[in-house]
């Protein structure tokens, strides 16, 4: 995605380059999901309502900026050449199942096979060590693999920009390219360490899992998705603020990792991410939100 999505607590604003090196954006209010689902508000809870709401504004967004990138002179053929609302929910459902064969059912097959050549792989925690092992070594190498492409390099390099945009208003320092540019790329409060985080906090989950047949672990891992990503995010949410504490050494090799999905940006990415957070923090103000950054 050639831009950056900024959200604060009630306010999502979209800045992304066209082709021609306009920008094009959009902005709307939302709510958080414990506004709108009292539950969502309690811990584990609000993990789950937390990520539900960033994958829609996150597909709201590849969609947006899939759109721009289409776009051409002239601009009579631009409708014809949106993606679909249909098209895009293909698109999800076939990176849903992406996701559960190659980091769900890979794993636990390979897991399995070994399992049953190497009897010290038979006991419930080596079993299940083993499984999450091979879990992460699979992401590591996949995320490796495809931070080698250009394209992907690029959305690394604005997912920089981002970070650095945010460090600038965290700073309480005027927002500009010069002082945003002094600023790390490696923020604790990343998408990248909550997926490794997702992946440890599954170690654990699954070795409570009673079952021993190959399907009832199978399903039990895709239907503990949820407990799990809440599980993680009040890891995430308890390192961003303890960072001495045990669960912020846990978080930490997340910030490693960022190493691979963020890269050095340019000015004119910086440019792009300090729009969308100057658009992000002005929808908040007009809405007498609080002026952080979510």
């Amino acid at each position: 995605m050639e831009g950056v999505m900024m959200r604060a607590p009630h306010s999502y604003y979209l800045a992304v380059r066209r082709p021609s090196g306009e920008l094009a954006t959009e902005q709307m209010p939302v709510q958080r999901p414990s506004e709108k689902y009292r539950i969502l508000g309690y811990p584990v809870f609000r993990g789950i309502g937390t990520l539900a709401q960033s994958l829609y504004l996150g597909i709201r967004a590849l969609r947006f900026s899939a759109n721009a990138a289409l776009e051409q002179e002239g601009g009579e053929d631009q409708k014809q050449q949106e993606i679909s609302p249909w098209l895009m929910g293909v698109n999800l459902a076939v990176s849903l199942g992406f996701f559960i064969l190659l980091y769900k059912l890979l794993p636990l097959s390979l897991t399995t096979w070994l399992g049953g050549r190497l009897p010290l792989l038979q006991g419930h925690i080596a079993f299940n060590l083993t499984d999450g092992l091979i879990r992460i070594l699979i992401f590591l190498a996949f995320l490796y693999g495809v931070s080698r492409w250009k394209d992907i390099r690029r959305v690394f390099e604005y997912h920089g920009a981002e970070h650095k945009a945010v460090f600038n208003f965290e700073s309480g320092r005027p927002l500009s390219v010069d002082n945003a540019r002094q600023f790390s790329t490696l923020h604790p409060r990343c998408g990248t360490s909550f997926l490794l985080v997702v992946m440890v906090i599954a170690i654990g989950v699954y070795a409570l899992i009673p079952f021993e047949s190959f399907l009832m672990k199978f399903l039990l891992r895709v239907a503990l998705l949820p407990l799990i990503a809440g599980l993680s995010y009040e890891v995430i949410r308890f390192a961003a603020t303890h960072r001495g504490s045990l669960l912020a050494v846990m978080a930490r090799p997340g910030l490693w990792l960022q190493r691979i999905t963020t890269q050095p940006p340019d000015d004119s990415q910086l440019a792009v991410a300090l729009h969308a957070l100057e658009g992000a923090m002005a929808l908040e103000h007009a809405q007498g939100g609080e002026l952080v950054v979510a």
